[in-house]
């Protein structure tokens, strides 16, 4: 999976926006104001930071020890970077980011997740 796959598949998300808030590398994908994916773009490796549940974070660092690593400048208990290498399927690609829209969209008010969900 490449960067561009993953970026699109963010952007189609309800109230999704994307920003350049560190420079020209880094693409931080948002909803409500709230960032649930940056993307490393430009030089090196590509790689993505997702927020995840804990004890799914963790179990996902075991079972892709090659791909799936603490959040990089993140808080490293809430956030995976995922190094899109061919070790993990796709489609757990996609949950993942699914998952950590999901609960950047849960941690927003009320009134902020439905006006990003409209």
């Amino acid at each position: 999976m490449n960067v561009e796959t993953i970026r699109e598949y963010c952007l189609r998300k309800p109230g999704a926006t994307e920003d350049l808030p560190f420079g020209d590398e880094a693409l931080a994908i948002r909803v409500g104001g709230k960032m649930f994916a940056l993307i490393k773009i430009g030089k090196g490796p590509p790689r993505v930071n997702l927020k995840c549940d804990p004890a799914l974070a963790l179990h996902l660092r075991r079972k892709y020890p090659a791909a799936v690593i603490p959040g990089f400048h993140m808080n490293k208990r809430h956030w995976n970077t995922v190094i899109p290498n061919g070790t993990v399927p796709d489609e757990e690609i996609f949950r993942m980011i699914d998952h950590s829209y999901e609960m950047v969209l849960r941690g927003l008010s009320r009134s902020k997740r439905e006006q990003s969900t409209v």
